[in-house]
């Protein structure tokens, strides 16, 4: 087939035909093919919705629009949005695209037939995406002119403000995501409803299935609380069941559109399915899940005494390889707390407040730590617990960076937990949404689990995207280095010592003035070996000392530690190894023994320059301790506005490579603190001031040859690394759970930063 038609019917599409059929139209067809009862449908290919872009006229007119779109300006998104929208709706369908549009639905009830119109974008029901609900469907459609309309109703919605937001913060280009249409028999569902064959936060083979009366949007949308049923596939047999108070339900109404209604009374507190029904749902779902592999996301109706199966996509909230015990339905008390979700997971544990280091002996196994904001000298802690939660900070706090390292689920910025959360009291933290409930999750026995649906930054053993951006990979804690390993990284962007130091939990001061230099320069060897044995051949940038005085100052030596109004702001990074030599002098020679076993392929990063001086002065330092400076990589980070100014002098200097600090470099141009829950909303990795810094410094390293990266958190925001990739940087370092998706960001940038290349050399 050289071409791709128009239209396409169920039978003839698969689940790789998502290119032309989108998520919805792939996962249909594929479950025609397997026997599951899936009513009758054509889609209206994505080609077809390309041909009427390119036939209108509209392709280029329409993504100007959405270049440089700022997607957290609401009402600059909003207009575009409209305006976008309207040219769509607007346009005039090609008439040979029309034409086959109605040849089908005439086919599939002369004309009459009653039907779903609903979008399936080539970006939507993923894997590691499920983009759901971002584009319209349209329900209850008949004749000619309501299909065609409704049709070019859902091309449009491809570009809803809420479609083009999802797709920035998922870092999926505009001009790339096609959409798709299925033109599906309505079916007027009696009772309707969604199922996970498996359990959506652990990956048991619990089978949940929702429903309630009429059509499934009721339950899809929220407009009614369904009845929920739990099938364990194991005893076969139902494990709970809870009956809602069902008060409306969403009903067909004439020829055109929906309706919703007050259920009568007597129905209203009725249990939507029966025994049977439920048994034969869940054998729909073992089904489902055993074709693809992973668990599924299911929607489902019934007439009389035929169930429907309406859609199944993979369900993108299990974690890869849980072991902790599953939660059952119906636990999860009262919220008692929303932050922001740091760090994935569902934890449940025994509350213990840490107010200061102090504290931190009450900490064992599995429990809840909670304090104000973590910072490094708790880290010995943090790596025991369940789960972490914090009055204070945002997505790059402390706690936040560890805790996504570590595995450790997280809710940061809660405000009140430290005083609403006491000693010893048992909750349940979703570090996903960012929840603290009541009580605990009820552990199930112990059962073998089903493989679970891979996610992003969960997927190992795959195959390799390859890019010629280097996608790196940070790291804090050596325990951590086989996990960010396995992500297939190109190399460590920045590992950061603090918490190798910061765990001895003395001082750098304290072993000088007790003569034991050399056990501080053992510990440093062995944990930076960890990491470099864990990435042969490929690069490993370690960031001297940047530890505040104040994560010092409670440590053995730490009453000789200065007190700074603002240590963020005071005496560390690259600035206090020069005023302390003895400190810097041990770091060097812990560097120095690992380049003489070979380790040739560690790079030293200083951190916190403002001078181009600063980097003279640490390399004439080196050498002078019998470092061949020539011979190895020095690099600095740029987190201070006059380095990134300054980079050009910086270059000169002789430096090899050159990463961005971004959690610094916004909070110093911006002048936002970014623990600060009442200002992290301004804490913006985008401000023009911000990107100019950026874009100007990756020019003129790019000008000298100097290698320019990226290790702050921005690293790790897909929709920022695009950008930075078309602005010219040759490596990105990301969080550990965030590589696999920047991976696939810089595959997609340069693949299509290629085609526009050539598009524009051949016009």
């Amino acid at each position: 087939m050289t071409e791709m038609p128009n239209i396409l019917w169920l039978s003839e599409i698969s689940k790789d035909d998502i290119p032309f059929v989108g998520g919805k139209g792939a996962s249909l067809g594929e479950m025609t093919s397997v026997g599951l009862p899936v009513p009758d449908a054509f889609v209206v290919t994505a080609q077809a919705f390309r041909k009427f872009l390119i036939d209108t006229g509209l392709e280029d007119s329409l993504f100007d629009l959405l270049v440089d779109l700022d997607v957290e300006n609401s009402d600059e998104l909003e207009e575009i949005s409209q305006n976008v929208k309207a040219m769509v709706i607007g346009a005039k369908m090609p008439e040979d695209i029309r034409e086959e549009i109605l040849v089908a639905y005439d086919k599939m009830g002369n004309g009459e037939m009653v039907v779903a119109v609903r979008s399936s974008a080539t970006a939507e029901d993923l894997p590691d995406a499920s983009f759901a609900g971002q584009q319209e469907t349209y329900l209850n459609i008949k004749g000619e002119v309501a299909v065609i309309e409704a049709v070019q109703q859902c091309w449009a919605s491809l570009y809803g403000a809420r479609a083009i937001y999802y797709r920035a913060k998922q870092g999926f280009d505009d001009k790339t995501v096609n959409i798709a249409v299925v033109v599906q028999q309505l079916v007027r569902s009696e009772k309707s409803g969604v199922m996970f064959s498996s359990h959506p936060v652990t990956g048991e083979p619990l089978t949940i299935i929702e429903g309630s009366w009429g059509l499934g949007e009721a339950v899809v949308s929220g407009s009614v609380s369904p009845d929920k049923y739990v099938y364990d596939r194991r005893l076969k047999r139902i494990v709970d069941r809870l009956i809602s108070n069902k008060e409306y339900m969403i009903v067909p109404t004439g020829d055109h559109g929906t309706e919703l209604v007050t259920i009568p009374k007597d129905r209203q507190d009725m249990p939507v399915l029966s025994g049977a029904e439920v048994e034969a749902l869940a054998e729909y779902a073992r089904i489902s899940e055993e074709h693809y592999g992973v668990p599924e996301d299911l929607e489902w109706g019934i007439v009389g005494d035929t169930i429907y199966i309406l859609q199944s996509r993979p369900i993108t909230t299990i974690k890869a390889g849980e072991k902790k015990a599953p939660a059952t339905a119906g636990d999860l008390g009262k919220i008692l707390l929303e932050g922001n979700g740091a760090s994935p997971g569902v934890a449940s544990g025994r509350v213990i407040i840490v107010h200061d280091v102090k504290d931190l002996g009450k900490v064992r196994e599995g429990d809840i730590l909670v304090a104000k904001m973590t910072n490094p000298d708790m880290v010995p802690a943090m790596r025991k617990v369940g789960g972490i939660v914090t009055d204070e900070g945002g997505m790059t706090c402390h706690a936040a960076i560890v805790s996504r390292e570590l595995g450790t689920p997280a809710v940061v910025g809660t405000k009140k937990a430290t005083k609403t959360l006491k000693d010893g009291q048992m909750i349940t933290l979703d570090g996903e949404k960012g929840l603290v409930f009541e009580g605990a999750i009820a552990a199930a026995p112990a059962t073998p689990t089903v493989s679970a649906a891979p996610v992003a930054g969960a997927v190992f053993a795959q195959t390799p995207v390859i890019t010629a951006t280097s996608i790196k990979v940070n790291v804090s804690l050596p325990e951590a280095a086989v996990r960010a390993a396995a992500t297939g990284a190109d190399g460590v962007g920045l590992l950061r010592i603090e918490h190798l130091i910061l765990g001895l939990n003395k001082t750098p001061g304290w072993f000088i003035s007790q003569g034991k230099e050399e056990e501080f320069i053992t510990e440093l060897y062995k944990g930076i070996k960890v990491v470099l044995d864990a990435f042969p051949g490929k690069p490993v940038w370690v960031r001297t000392l940047d530890a505040p005085t104040d994560e010092f100052r409670n440590m053995l030596g730490g009453e000789e530690e200065p007190d700074e109004h603002n240590p963020m702001l005071g005496w560390r990074g690259l600035r206090r190894d020069l005023q302390s030599p003895a400190q810097f002098r041990m770091q060097i020679e812990a560097f120095k023994r690992l380049w003489d076993a070979g380790y040739d392929n560690l790079g030293l990063m200083f951190p916190l320059v403002s001078h181009p001086d600063q980097f003279v002065r640490a390399k004439e330092l080196i050498a002078s301790w019998g470092v061949k400076v020539d011979e190895i990589a020095l690099g600095i980070m740029i987190e201070i506005p006059a380095c990134a100014i300054l980079i050009e002098d910086f270059c000169k200097a002789g430096v090899s490579f050159a990463s961005f600090g971004t959690n610094d470099l916004i909070q110093y141009t911006i002048a936002i603190d970014r623990n600060n829950e009442l200002v992290a909303p301004m804490y913006n990795p985008r401000h023009p001031a911000v990107l100019k810094l950026i874009k100007d410094a990756i020019a003129v390293c790019r000008q000298y040859g100097v290698e320019c990266s990226i290790c702050g958190q921005a690293g790790s925001e897909p929709a920022m690394v695009q950008w930075l990739i078309e602005n010219g940087i040759t490596s990105v370092s990301a969080n550990i759970d965030a590589v696999p998706k920047i991976r696939e960001t810089a595959a997609r940038t340069e693949k299509r930063m290629i085609l526009d290349s050539v598009r524009l050399k051949n016009a």
